[in-house]
């Protein structure tokens, strides 16, 4: 097995930044692999989105995405459901999500922080 292939391990709401809110210049298509922050300090962990029941997504729409990531064992026993993160291209945050499912098991934190 390659690199992103799989089954995804979570499945989130996202948001794309309009180019005006310093977002991407133009629309976003299932196998887009950016970064994703999830709460780690100094460390993004990459992320291959398929949008649910579309090809292509508009920026300032929301949709939901299932998502591998590259490493999922970085992200071990860290996520809950409700969990914000951001979506970047380098440094540069060209969108928002919040955790809705956690599809992969080994993900799930036992607690949600409150």
């Amino acid at each position: 097995m390659t690199a992103f292939e799989g089954e995804p391990d979570i499945e989130a709401e996202v948001r794309f930044s309009t180019t005006l809110e310093g977002g991407r210049n133009g629309p976003v298509c299932t196998n887009y692999r950016p970064c994703h922050d999830m709460g780690i300090d100094g460390m993004l962990n990459d992320g291959k989105h398929e949008f649910v029941d579309r090809e292509w997504v508009a920026l300032g729409d929301t949709v939901v995405s299932r998502i591998r990531f590259l490493v999922p064992e970085y992200q071990a026993g860290r996520l809950y459901e409700g969990m914000p993160f951001t979506i970047q291209e380098g440094s540069k945050i060209v969108g928002r999500g919040r955790v809705i499912r956690i599809l992969n098991p080994a993900l799930n934190l036992s607690e949600t922080p409150k």
